[in-house]
């Protein structure tokens, strides 16, 4: 008999089949699902962390050891005199809980609560806190105890480290018995066709209920269940949606090549096909010339590479905020030279040194040039709030700044981009150089800078060499803004 826990159900509700093959063909769902990577890891350790701060509001509480005992030592306890409880364990069926937190209430019935390192509550597809609790409480109820209270402990978003870390300045408590309570008929019943659903002998593996999904959607052993499906399939078409998604499927239509002339598209879909059916690239000459004309010199095309974590490890910076421990900047002047600065923190501090020698460098002068302005432009408002006077300064860049991307979802449209205008689909493409290849690096994209730079800070035990990992967090960050400088080049020669 196949168990069901929290994970698995969440897991179900997103995909039945994914789960199925995960508890009836582990190897084959493993050979899919694709690496376990450190950054996966570094989520739920800072899991872990958010928990600790959360204990510290119950700091009577009784611990009850994660065993395969845990079960019957949380009957034990909870039969004892005992008020609060940490890491309870129930089960019913086939199914197990293990409750972040309990409280026995004075009527004997308890009161749940679920720890998030979220910083507010989740009621989307692949995250549901409230599903979570649910789930929870019908495992605990069926097992014999009563429920009359949940509630979500969770990061305040509004937090901002200033000293010493005090659980209830970071953590909020929201009561969300009514909310669990509105979906509890339907959780119960969706967990008894879960348990029946992974206990069958075998299902039709050709195909899962992630196939109308956007690809962003698919469950990790898509392609076991859709074998079928080509890097030309109507899943790469840019910025589809699932009702477009579902239609095209109506009519038959898996491949780019099999949706019929005439139908309803955007015009960047619409590029994009045509761009498969000429084998080339359809770009618009005269809006990429006027739009890079208008830049103003010098370019200064910069990347910053940040870390974030659930707890903030630096006094002015708020849970999940952007800390920036790097920048590269490739600067263009008028006449074609190119100047490169770059800077790597040396310790985990705000990076007031990097904003002081970029102002050096730069002054209030020319275009900032980046690769999804967003995220930049984001990093600039947090490091506003927490480095106040160099505040004109990054006000300047953000006045101040182009998006080469708009370029690549707007006047240039490629098939070979699978429907991206991520840098890592362009560049190859207009940059084929094997110096220009992501794939030559040891860090190869932001998670593994993100999360080896913060190992260099925190951990004690990091075996790495320090000197080679500066190195690699240093070409790696300097081929995202050379990168920008290489492709508006070849954007300048379009004929």
């Amino acid at each position: 008999m196949n168990h069901l826990t929290k994970t698995d159900f969440i897991q179900y509700l997103n995909c039945p089949e994914s789960l199925w093959l995960l508890k009836n063909k582990k190897e084959e769902y493993n050979k899919h699902k694709g690496e376990f990577s450190e950054f996966q890891q570094k989520i739920i350790d800072e899991g872990y962390q958010v928990e600790e701060y959360a204990e510290k509001l119950f700091p009577e509480a009784i611990n009850i050891p994660t065993a395969n005992t845990s079960v019957e030592e949380t009957k034990e306890k909870l039969s004892g005199i005992g008020v609060s409880f940490l890491q309870p364990s129930f089960s019913y069926s086939s199914c197990f809980a293990r409750i972040d937190i309990l409280e026995k209430l004075d009527d004997n019935t308890y009161h749940i609560y679920e720890v998030k390192s979220s910083t507010s509550i989740k009621t989307g597809k692949t995250q549901n806190h409230i599903i979570d609790a649910s789930f929870q409480k019908y495992v605990m109820e069926n097992a014999g105890y009563s429920v009359s209270k949940i509630s979500l402990i969770y990061l305040d978003k509004e937090y901002r480290k200033n000293g010493e870390i005090i659980a209830s300045d970071l953590l909020k408590v929201e009561e969300i018995t009514d909310r669990v309570n509105e979906i509890y008929s339907e959780t119960r019943n969706n967990i008894k066709q879960a348990i029946s659903f992974i206990n069958l002998e075998s299902i039709d593996e050709n195909i899962c209920s992630c196939y109308t999904n956007t690809q962003s959607n698919h469950c990790d052993s898509f392609s076991y269940f859709n074998d079928k499906i080509t890097d030309s399939s109507i899943y790469k078409l840019a910025s589809i949606r699932r009702n477009k998604i579902e239609d095209l499927i109506s009519m038959d239509c898996i491949s780019l090549l099999d949706i019929p002339v005439g139908y309803k598209l955007s015009s960047r879909q619409a590029s994009q096909i045509e761009s498969l059916r000429i084998n080339q690239p359809i770009y618009n000459k005269g809006n990429i010339k006027k739009t890079l004309s208008s830049l103003q010199f010098p370019l200064h095309f910069f990347d910053y590479e940040t870390y974030a974590s659930a707890i903030p490890k630096v006094d002015g910076i708020g849970p999940h905020k952007h800390l920036v421990f790097q920048v590269s900047m490739h600067t263009m002047y008028e006449d074609g030279s190119i100047e490169h600065f770059e800077w790597l923190g040396k310790k985990m501090e705000l990076p007031t040194e990097m904003l002081e020698k970029m102002q050096d460098k730069t002054g209030y002068n020319g275009t900032f040039i980046s690769w999804n302005s967003p995220f930049e432009n984001l990093c600039n408002k947090q490091m506003i709030e927490s480095i106040p006077n160099h505040a004109d300064y990054l006000n300047y860049i953000n006045s101040n700044m182009f998006d080469l991307m708009i370029i690549f979802k707007e006047d240039y449209i490629d098939y070979r981009f699978q429907g991206s205008s991520s840098i890592k689909k362009v560049l190859p493409i207009l940059c084929p150089e094997p110096e220009l290849s992501y794939k030559n690096l040891a860090i190869q994209d932001g998670s593994m800078a993100m999360d080896n730079w913060g190992k260099m800070m925190l951990d004690t035990n990091f075996n790495k060499d320090i000197n080679k990992t500066r190195k690699d967090l240093l070409k790696y960050c300097r081929l995202d803004s050379l990168a920008m400088v290489e492709i508006y080049k070849k954007l300048k020669l379009i004929e």
